[in-house]
């Protein structure tokens, strides 16, 4: 027969063990990466670099490396949503880009990796 005070006790520990133990760092799963057109850039130049920056970004996506991509409202480039597990990763794909070769544009990038937090409500 159990006792409740005993019981109680090894929950307790249970927990505080559970939870005293740094939290697992979440794999960087997708790269949030925001290309901005530079402004000091002359729009004719950039116009003619842009059919070839579509059909390399169209041709990522039916590879499956960039997930979605939006177009700035500002007007001054695209956010990716790219399939990589790191920057260095997401940054060889768009390293490739014409508007990258040509200096174009800037590139930000941001790791995204799952909720981790979420992990403390399954344990």
């Amino acid at each position: 027969m159990y006792r409740p005070a005993v019981l109680s006790a090894a929950l307790v520990c249970l927990a505080t063990s559970a939870f005293a133990q740094p939290p697992a760092t979440p794999p960087t799963t997708q790269v949030l990466t925001a290309l901005t057109v530079k402004t000091d850039i002359d729009r004719a130049q950039i116009m003619k670099v842009m059919p070839d920056e579509v059909r390399a970004t169209v041709k990522l996506y039916l590879d499956g490396k960039i997930q979605q991509w939006y177009s700035r409202s500002d007007g001054r480039g695209v956010i990716f949503i790219i399939n990589a597990t790191s920057v260095a990763d997401a940054k060889a794909l768009t390293d490739q880009l014409p508007l990258s070769k040509a200096n174009l544009a800037t590139f930000e990038y941001t790791p995204l990796s799952p909720l981790g937090p979420l992990r403390m409500l399954i344990q």
